[in-house]
């Protein structure tokens, strides 16, 4: 409840916390009228639909959704459908999806293809969906060995890493393994589902990491390209010298992006921060001064799906419900998210990126998983 805002004269201020009052709109306030408006109606019908798709069209004879990202896709498709939907456990597309991902449980723990680049990603969106399908324990024990099998995974004093090193306490993939704010953010996420709470060492180094990828000087961010921008925006890492997707700031620094920045405000939340902190004060004036649902601020369309579902989940995880952007205008983004998403549904009930497939958005199945997971949390809150 730290992130639930209320109003008042120069202040939001919640349960000891604050926020600046031009940032967020108090809960206790009516929101502005909004002619664009979604019904939860409305919602609903284009979840069904795209629930329809995945089950229709999107699904393979062994139970995978695009079965070539080992257990990732089927698992976000799973999360998606049981998120939305969570008496769907029983529906054979389901049944059959789950044993798929079981039959990608290594003796190790993770849960990925053999022979897998992407085991924190893989095993990370696994535990989500075994998480939202787990009745009756049956997997508590896959769940357990998963978790040690993350934890194992972290770059820290087992891989020689120190505090001091730019990629400690982070997660990744690939053949250098270079840890990156994507993988560390589904990593703490994992480990937050799986019971964990925020002052659980692994969750804690994974926050000094995801700080190092915060264009903020002075809040733990000490590499060299803490200062360069200065704009409190994240980007892709810090480790290896630092890259981001956005690109170098021809000023010098890496450039940060907008569904990086959702993931690292995300992340500061999961890791217990709370709404005085600099660092979450730094990101929401970035997400403010960026505030768009027509790109991802920072790289256009690539990434436009990730960025909305990432988008979803740090708002939720933050408590907001009316945010205003850089110009005073207040946005009630979960019905403005949801009215873009049900303007960009096909015919067919998918959803795909038809500007830039980059990260694989050019596949439905993964791209209407994210839509899905979005939706999710679009609905009128109680």
């Amino acid at each position: 409840m730290l992130f639930k805002q209320m109003f008042c004269m120069s202040l939001v201020c919640v349960a000891g916390l604050a926020w600046p009052m031009a940032n967020l709109h108090a809960e206790t306030v009516a929101p502005p009228a909004d002619a664009d408006s979604v019904s939860n109606a409305a919602i609903d019908k284009a979840v069904d639909q795209g629930i329809s798709f995945l089950k229709s069209r999107g699904q393979d004879d062994q139970g995978a959704f695009s079965p070539q990202t080992g257990a990732a896709v089927t698992a976000l498709c799973v999360r998606a459908i049981l998120q939305n939907r969570p008496k769907a456990i029983d529906d054979p597309a389901i049944v059959k999806a789950l044993e798929f991902i079981e039959s990608k449980v290594q003796s190790d723990g993770g849960i990925y293809a053999t022979g897998s680049r992407y085991r924190n990603y893989e095993t990370s969106i696994a535990v989500g969906a075994l998480i939202k399908a787990n009745r009756d324990d049956r997997y508590d024990s896959q769940l357990a060995r998963a978790e040690a099998f993350l934890k194992g995974l972290q770059w820290d004093e087992g891989e020689g890493a120190t505090p001091e090193d730019a990629a400690y306490g982070g997660a990744g993939y690939g053949r250098h393994k270079r840890p990156d704010l994507s993988n560390t953010s589904f990593l703490i996420e994992a480990l937050k589902e799986l019971g964990n709470d925020a002052d659980d060492e692994a969750i804690q180094k994974a926050l000094k990491f995801v700080t190092r990828t915060q264009n903020l000087e002075g809040q733990g961010n000490d590499t060299e390209h803490a200062s360069a921008v200065g704009d409190g925006g994240f980007y892709y890492t810090p480790a290896a010298g630092g890259e981001s997707q956005a690109g170098q700031n021809p000023g010098g620094g890496l450039r940060s992006y907008g569904s990086m920045t959702y993931a690292g405000l995300k992340s500061m939340i999961y890791a217990g921060l709370t709404a005085d902190d600099p660092r979450v004060i730094a990101a929401m004036e970035f997400l403010r001064n960026h505030y768009s649902l027509e790109t991802n601020p920072g790289m256009g369309a690539a990434g436009l799906y990730y960025y909305y579902h990432t988008f979803a989940k740090a708002l939720d995880a933050a408590g907001i419900k009316i945010l205003d952007d850089a110009e005073g205008t207040p946005h009630v983004w979960r019905s403005e998210l949801a009215k873009t998403l049900i303007d960009a549904q096909q015919s067919d009930g998918s959803w795909v990126n038809a500007e830039n497939d980059r990260w694989m958005e050019g596949d439905r199945q993964l791209v209407t998983a994210y839509a899905l997971l979005a939706l999710s949390y679009c609905k009128d809150q109680p």
